[in-house]
């Protein structure tokens, strides 16, 4: 019987579907690891050796700048691939980044070798493995693009509208790192923004007031 079926049916049915004998092969050796919220999960230097599902909870990759300031790359959420982890895999290089677990995490660790081999040899993971590294390298284009382009007041407008509801649960500092800038920079947009009466400050929580005000700056509006 397959290791860990309800697992792979909830979050990857494609697998759980594939009668693939490499890609049942790849199941099998699929071992299921946990790790707790806050724990560094891979840092600049370290060799990857196996290539991760995620089944829960949430890991962050990010740099740091010259001056010591976190960079947020991408969040790696329930259903995904690590696209530093595969570049890394399909490169046969080092981890150029560091990534935390934001919260206590599940996931499928893969080995190394049976990854590659199941590569060469399955049509189906190939396009699992590429597909999702596209996407996946697709956004964090588009999250570096903004990063570089857009205003301050934009990129934190678009940070609270693409949040699920009117209230945020998040500190200053922890949209800081989404944003790639300080503390300081972002809570001044916020009170800024409260003044105009488009938020609702709290201590840990955001309450947006004037969403079409907040949509206003991403079209370029007053």
């Amino acid at each position: 019987m397959l290791k860990h079926a309800n697992a792979w049916k909830d979050r990857f049915p494609e697998f759980a579907g594939c009668r693939d004998a490499e890609v049942e092969q790849l199941m099998e050796a699929a071992t299921l690891v946990t790790v707790p919220a806050g724990q560094q999960v891979f840092y600049p230097g370290k060799t990857c050796e196996h290539y991760l599902l995620l089944l829960s909870g949430s890991v962050k990759a990010q740099i740091l700048s010259a001056d010591g300031r976190e960079v947020l790359l991408y969040r790696v959420l329930p259903g995904d691939s690590c696209v530093l982890t595969t570049s890394c895999l399909l490169g046969d290089s080092q981890y150029p980044a560091e990534g935390y677990s934001e919260t206590d995490v599940s996931a499928f660790a893969i080995p190394a070798h049976v990854f590659h081999r199941c590569l060469q040899q399955s049509a189906f993971f190939r396009e699992f493995v590429f597909r999702n590294f596209s996407t996946r390298l697709a956004d964090v284009i588009k999250r570096m693009a903004a990063l570089s382009f857009a205003s301050i007041d934009q990129r934190l407008a678009q940070t609270l509208l693409a949040a699920d509801g009117p209230t945020i649960h998040k500190t200053h500092q922890e949209l800081a790192l989404e944003l790639g800038s300080v503390r300081e920079v972002v809570s001044r947009h916020l009170k800024r923004f409260e003044s105009l009466g488009w938020l609702n400050l709290q201590r840990g929580s955001i309450e947006i007031l004037d969403a079409a005000a907040l949509r206003g700056l991403l079209t370029g509006g007053d």
